[in-house]
């Protein structure tokens, strides 16, 4: 904690009970403030933040508190804090505009928050200017935000009364045991919640209503639908400016958009949630197939085919049945036997492992598939290539002795930078340790989390670390890439794993000639070819770099007469590896460029009288615009060795 305040070391008590209290002695006294450093955050603090990292309320008293540090907006966790108080507010907002809501839930989610209603009448965009401007208004009510402790059933029957029986099946459904619940009261405003909240309203000052969508309630079908309404708060209005500015920017970026656009993907009704690849999209899968095969060639992997349907004892076996089987397709024959097809590949990997014994000397084993899995998700869920039912995972499985787990996990780590350096993108990684709930004996997660950690530490670059957040077979290490307007996502992650290698038996025979249990290792890169393909085209907003966009050089003759030639350079294009197409069509040239720079191709080969006779052709990029005429075998060499290096600038 940085510029903390430790009650009896930098700051002597004299009869403050509550953090709010402490807060207005340091408002009177900045000298004090200033000697500890914390001058500055004095005016925006919003909570605190105690040594174990908890958040309190300034309304918490202080107790047994030794040392705290205060939150402001600037701090992502006091960011948190002004934004769950927002929602708060959104749902007073809308109560007094429409008496008779009923407010459900409302958490915060990346860069916002949203609160799900179930409103009486109709609601719909055109009302949520209005909704923006009664939040101002009772915003700058400054309205005290008091934090109330109730007995369960006492608030059970405050909702009951209120005929609120979403609050009430939270009470008796969702909150475990018969402990007292928080509420939160601002003015006539009560709501069910843990906290932690701003103490007052004028505290919320750089908001925005968004937008809605329908929600069913607990994300049930066979329930209600409710309104869910998005906003957004931030600690300045510059930052909300970007925001809303990355937002409009991300809608032109949408890759369902530019998929259609581009004639990449699509999808039918006939096959909800699974992508039809387009002749262009293919490309773009195929390119992100080979480059990840030559790189898993350095490193070497080897790579298997499994079976889509294995049968469902495997499944028993693995755990799947018992703690998946919601997520999985299933398919019978009339012999009756039963399978499943596969929401995993690493099944089909263990079964290869055992089908011959194994020694100490072969290991490690990289095997790599890239499999095509199928897993259910609600069709409400289901968004373009970014959250589909059928998609292919390259899957590595990596079956090793215990000290080898930090030189394969540091060799893993430097495959993983390599490719996300290639596309370029930067990321952030986080190491998740051992849950409440896990398996294996402290022997293992010890070694294997100090392997881990080691292997990080090594590998040299920040990370965040998730206390108990791991899988319940072992720790793993998660990587969430940054997009050209910032926003994150999740795709490879790295798990260890002591589960299935007891499960199934996969054992090798050491150097001492016993037979010991090996390591595993669960690795994706792309995570999902079409989610990551989905985060590619968004990142480059349809404009891919030369080595992976479908079509490289539209070749554009400016009359029907020069159409012979066009075809000469097409095929000697091919003959470089170079994917080229005629636009032989009768528009004049002027509309051939729009429609190619519509289409976002990195090159485009203008051919004419002169270039016919010198057989060259006058080049022009998409962003750059025209270049200076060039002999084609000159062009064909530049362009196959900005191939062969995969340059992003071209």
């Amino acid at each position: 904690m940085e510029n903390h305040i430790e009650f009896g070391k930098n700051y002597m008590l004299s009869g403050e009970k509550t953090f709010a209290d402490v807060l207005k002695k340091l408002r009177e006294d900045r000298d004090l403030a200033k000697t500890l450093g914390i001058n500055d955050k004095l005016d925006q603090a919003v909570a605190v933040v105690v040594a174990d990292g908890k958040p309190l309320d300034l309304s918490a008293e202080i107790s047994e508190v030794k040392a705290f540090e205060f939150l402001t907006p600037e701090d992502e966790r006091g960011l948190q804090i002004i934004r769950h108080s927002t929602a708060h507010l959104m749902a007073q907002a809308l109560l007094r505009l429409r008496p008779g809501t009923k407010p459900t839930i409302g958490p915060v989610i990346r860069d916002g928050f949203y609160y799900d209603f179930d409103i009486e009448g109709e609601f719909g965009e055109n009302d949520l200017p209005l909704l923006q401007k009664e939040m101002e208004k009772i915003a700058k009510e400054a309205l005290p935000v008091i934090r109330e402790v109730w007995k369960k059933q006492d608030a059970i029957d405050y909702f009951t009364e209120q005929g609120d029986f979403y609050k009430v099946e939270i009470l008796t459904d969702i909150i475990q045991g018969d402990g007292p619940v928080t509420m939160y009261r601002q003015g006539e405003f009560l709501d069910l919640c843990r906290g932690v909240h701003v103490p007052n309203t004028k505290a919320l000052k750089v908001f925005q209503v968004l937008s809605l969508a329908g929600a069913y309630w607990r994300g049930d079908e066979k329930r209600k639908m409710l309104t869910r309404i998005y906003g957004t708060a931030w600690p300045s209005k510059e930052l909300l400016k970007t925001y809303l500015n990355n937002i409009e920017e991300a809608k032109k970026r949408d890759h369902r958009k530019l998929g259609r656009e581009l004639k990449l993907f699509g999808f039918h009704e006939e096959s909800p949630g699974l992508p039809f690849w387009y002749p262009k999209g293919s490309v773009l899968k195929r390119e992100m197939l080979k480059y990840m095969r030559e790189e898993l060639n350095k490193h070497d992997y080897l790579e298997i085919e499994t079976p889509m349907m294995l049968k469902t004892s495997l499944w028993e076996t693995s755990g799947h049945m018992q703690n998946y089987k919601e997520n999985m397709f299933f398919s019978s024959t009339k012999e009756d036997e039963h399978f499943a097809v596969k929401p995993m590949n690493c099944p089909g990997g263990i079964l290869w492992y055992l089908h011959e014994p194994h020694s100490y000397r072969e290991l490690p084993i990289r095997l790599a598939e890239f499999g095509l899995v199928h897993r259910y998700e609600k069709s409400g869920q289901l968004n373009g290539l970014l959250r589909v039912r059928g998609f292919t995972q390259d899957d590595a499985h990596i079956f090793m002795m215990p000290d080898q787990i930090e030189s394969e996990i540091v060799q893993v780590m430097r495959l993983i930078d390599d490719v996300y350096r290639t596309f370029g993108f930067e990321y952030e990684i986080e190491f998740s340790t051992r849950p409440e709930k896990s398996i294996g004996s402290d022997e293992m997660w010890d070694l294997s989390q100090g392997a881990l950690k080691a292997a990080l530490d090594r590998f040299g670059k920040k990370y965040t670390l998730n206390e108990g957040d791991g899988a319940f077979y072992g720790p793993k290490i998660d990587y969430h890439l940054k997009d050209a307007l910032g926003r994150t996502h999740q795709c490879a992650t790295i798990q260890l794993d002591m589960n299935l290698p007891e499960r199934f038996g996969l054992k090798y025979k050491g150097s001492d000639g016993a037979e010991h249990y090996v390591v595993m290792i669960h690795r994706t890169i792309y995570g999902s070819l079409e989610r990551f393909a989905g985060v590619l085209l968004e990142h480059f907003g349809g404009k891919f770099p030369l080595w992976l966009a479908p079509v490289q050089v539209k070749i554009l003759p400016v009359s029907e007469k020069f159409n012979d030639y066009a075809q000469e350079v097409k095929l000697f294009l091919k003959g470089f590896g170079i994917r080229a197409e005629v636009d032989s069509s009768d528009e004049k040239l002027g509309y051939k460029i729009r429609q190619a720079t519509l289409e976002k191709v990195p090159y485009m080969a203008v051919l004419g009288e002169q270039e016919l006779q010198t057989k060259t052709i006058s080049p022009r990029h998409r962003d750059h615009g025209e270049e200076p005429a060039v002999l084609l075998a000159d062009f064909a060499e530049r362009l196959k060795r900005a191939l062969d290096e995969r340059d992003n600038n071209l």
